[in-house]
Order: C-alpha cells, then sequence, then structure tokens
C-alpha cells in the first residue's frame, strides 16, 4: 500500500535546520575558467574556454602586436587545476590564436582601429562574439563578455588594465571598466 509507513523510527527533520555541506569557493580561489563559467552562466568549463578565446580574438583585433604581445606576458596562470588533458593550459595559451594563420594575419596586420582602417565599434564587437562565440542563448551576450574581462583584469597589472581599455571601443570599454 502506499500510504504504509515502513521505516516508523526516523526523527522528523524540519528542512530550513539542514545545512548545506558544499560551501561557496570565494572568487579569488576560483580558477580563470571557473570565474568566466560562473559570472556568465555558462554549463562547464569548456563553453568558458570556447566563449573566452573568441573574447580575446576580438580584443587583439583592436590592439597592436606590441600591445598584445605585453598582455600575454602577464598571462602565465594555470587556467583551471585538473587532470583532464583538454583543459591543461595557462591563460595565455587562451590569448594566443589557436588557429595558425589567423594568429599569423593578425601578428602582421595593423589593429583594426584608427583613421582608413576598417574599425570594430561596440556593436561589431559584440556581435562578433556573440557569433563566433557559440554562446547558449540562455547566456547574456553582455554578461559573458564581462565575465571574460573581469577574470583577465583579475590577472593582469593596472598598467595593462588600463592598456587594454584604451584600446576597447566606448560600450566594450564601460563593460571592462565595470569588470
Amino acid at each position: 500500500m502506499p500510504d504504509q509507513t515502513f521505516r516508523t523510527n526516523i526523527p522528523e527533520i524540519d528542512p530550513t535546520e539542514i545545512e548545506d555541506s558544499r560551501t561557496a569557493i570565494a572568487d579569488e580561489h576560483r580558477s580563470f575558467l571557473e570565474k568566466v563559467m560562473v559570472k556568465a552562466g555558462f554549463a562547464d568549463l569548456y563553453d568558458a574556454r570556447d566563449f573566452t578565446e573568441v573574447v580575446f580574438r576580438v580584443m587583439r583585433d583592436l590592439m597592436t602586436t606590441e600591445a598584445s604581445d605585453r598582455v600575454a606576458a602577464e598571462l602565465h596562470t594555470e587556467a583551471v587545476p585538473t587532470e583532464e588533458k583538454a583543459l591543461q593550459f595557462e591563460v595565455a595559451d587562451l590569448w594566443k590564436d589557436t588557429n595558425p594563420i589567423v594568429g599569423f594575419l593578425s601578428r602582421v596586420r595593423p589593429p583594426w582601429q584608427g583613421p582608413g582602417i576598417f574599425k570594430i565599434d561596440s556593436d561589431r564587437f559584440l556581435f562578433r562574439v556573440a557569433n563566433e562565440g557559440g554562446k547558449p542563448a540562455t547566456v547574456e551576450r553582455e554578461q559573458a563578455v564581462q565575465a571574460v574581462f573581469s577574470a583577465t583584469k583579475d590577472e593582469l597589472s593596472q598598467e595593462r588594465i588600463q592598456e587594454i581599455a584604451s584600446w576597447l571601443p566606448d560600450q566594450v570599454r564601460e563593460l571592462w571598466e565595470q569588470a
């Protein structure tokens, strides 16, 4: 019978008194990709990694090769501590383009800012990130970009943070400063 009680010796528990044994990890103790995943609302570290690579690609497109190299030089922390081979890399590896042809072209072409040059404005920046990043529909574009920015700023010196801000278009710069 479904209404019959079989174990009567179990004490009644008040659900408001149950403690969750899981503790929230403080942001400063999270790895780079964990910060991106949590702040953006991605389902897993792979989504965070893929989206971060696209945000970094668009950021590099705005910068000179020298400025990009200075940023890469400061991004040498582990992206996420794991035994999983597919996620064993440094944040600097995310900054470098995984496509060798695109990586080469980005080193020899001028930045996409300035007079007479195709310019990336805030709308184009956010459009590229949303379309190239494979962002799930449940993740808000600006929130995801800001999550990458926040995790990146945690890895950089104040000088690099200001240098990157100087390359970003208006609305994207605001996201950078708010992160």
